[in-house]
């Protein structure tokens, strides 16, 4: 039997212009690209008023075969979304050739599709022709997409006036539930609430069940893991890895372990490879101490105290700012969040240039595991600078307790206690 998708020697080649890397609606994005091809070593020196070539995919070879459920995994930048949209035929490849022999439903971005001036009932209307249903085949489906993105009462409403949390539950539910042998979906399942990820990992996982086949690209290791049966590790626009889900998963989270060379207790953000800002770099760097102000190099026991000073420059007088700390074990998930904005009975001051806070706290009850940071400076309730995976923290085992015994398992632990209230003695006796 054939494959229902076939990847062919499949590359890709942008080019970034200096002139476009200097416009102010793109340049945030465009700096990020620029730096992560000259960390992937995809171009060479080239006069500047020429551009700068690299290549987002580099001869990626593989098969799906119907019924497959396939994880496609990486950090940002390494070629995920790319490649879908290729599959998808959202963007020609500048190499190789994708072999579809099936219909596809695709969701890889928030509200790709939508017209904004139409309702949510046309867009259904509209997506289901897209995708080259008949009307009677939406008419069918169409109480069963409704119900499951819960927009009955927006359903007459234009979708302009949508979330960006309706619109994934609009989309996904259209992409769901039409009559499609593939289903695409990339992350923007993160955009919605758990409740709803947790229904559209259900759905997906039944679509599968049926002898559907779903390509999934997701930062949620767990949720790799426990709905593919194959998974595809991408490391700099080529295939680095190809195996069962677990194995994938195991070879990534190697590969982002390995990926940082010990920084001490100070960690400069100046070369961060995987960052987001809107106007400048802001963050500038992270440094970690332990009880008594003792720099920490690496490992904290549970329970123990940790400080963290972040450095970063605020370019001009602002006076409503927000600095936070996000805490991710390793399968991606987001265990614990410090936001300077939490802090009661702080009058905020107008402030420039230079600044340091510092995020005390005092017994981080996280359970042994390496976990990944995550910094974010918001300016006026917008974000400004973020940087994903800017630190790695690992928690080693204690006797938290008291006992000798090990917390291991969950996400954190808190100290609690136990009583007996048994039964009236003397009836037990009876």
């Amino acid at each position: 039997m054939q494959p229902i998708l076939q990847i062919e020697h499949l590359s890709k080649e942008y080019v970034l212009t200096r002139d476009s890397f200097e416009k102010s609606g793109a340049r945030a994005g465009l700096a990020r690209k620029w730096a992560a091809l000259r960390r992937f070593g995809g171009s060479k020196s080239r006069d500047e008023n020429s551009g700068e070539h690299f290549w987002a995919l580099k001869d990626i070879s593989f098969n799906v075969n119907e019924g497959d459920v396939v994880g496609i995994i990486g950090r940002n930048g390494a070629g995920k979304s790319t490649l879908l949209k290729i599959v998808s035929r959202i963007t020609d490849p500048t190499e190789g050739r994708v072999v579809v022999r099936a219909r596809m439903a695709s969701l890889l971005e928030v509200g790709t599709g939508f017209h904004p001036e139409l309702t949510g009932r046309e867009n259904i209307f509209l997506n289901g022709a897209i995708l080259g249903m008949r009307k009677s085949e939406i008419v069918a489906q169409f109480d069963e997409i409704v119900a499951f993105a819960e927009l009955e009462k927006f359903l007459d409403t234009p979708v302009k006036h949508y979330s960006s949390g309706m619109h994934v539950r609009l989309g996904f539910a259209v992409a769901a539930h039409l009559n499609r042998e593939v289903l695409i979906v990339d992350e923007v399942l993160a955009v919605g609430d758990m409740a709803f990820q947790k229904k559209c990992l259900g759905k997906m996982s039944e679509v599968s069940r049926v002898g559907r086949t779903v390509l999934f690209v997701s930062h949620n290791m767990a949720a790799v893991e426990n709905l593919c049966r194959r998974g595809i590790v991408l490391n700099g626009g080529r295939i680095a890895f190809e195996g069962t889900a677990k194995e994938a998963v195991l070879d990534y989270l190697g590969r982002v372990s390995g990926s940082r060379d010990s920084t001490g207790h100070i960690v400069a953000l100046s070369a961060a490879p995987d960052r987001r800002f809107t106007r400048a770099p802001l963050l500038k760097q992270l440094e970690f101490y332990a009880d008594d102000h003792r720099p920490l190099a690496n490992d904290l026991q549970i329970g123990s105290r940790l400080q963290v000073r972040i450095h970063f420059d605020l370019p001009e007088l602002t006076e409503n700012f927000n600095v936070g700390l996000g805490f991710d074990n390793s399968y991606g998930q987001r265990v614990f969040t410090v936001q300077s904005q939490f802090q009661p009975g702080v009058r905020s001051q107008p402030r420039v240039g230079p600044q340091v806070y510092t995020c005390d706290i005092p017994s981080l009850t996280l359970t042994p595991g390496e976990y990944s940071l995550r910094v974010w400076l918001e300016i006026d309730n917008a974000e400004a600078d973020l940087i994903n995976d800017a630190a790695r923290l690992r928690v080693i085992e204690s006797d938290y307790y008291g006992t000798g015994k090990v917390p291991w398992n969950g996400a954190f632990v808190l100290k609690h206690s136990w009583r007996n209230e048994s039964a009236n003695p003397s009836a037990i006796k009876g």
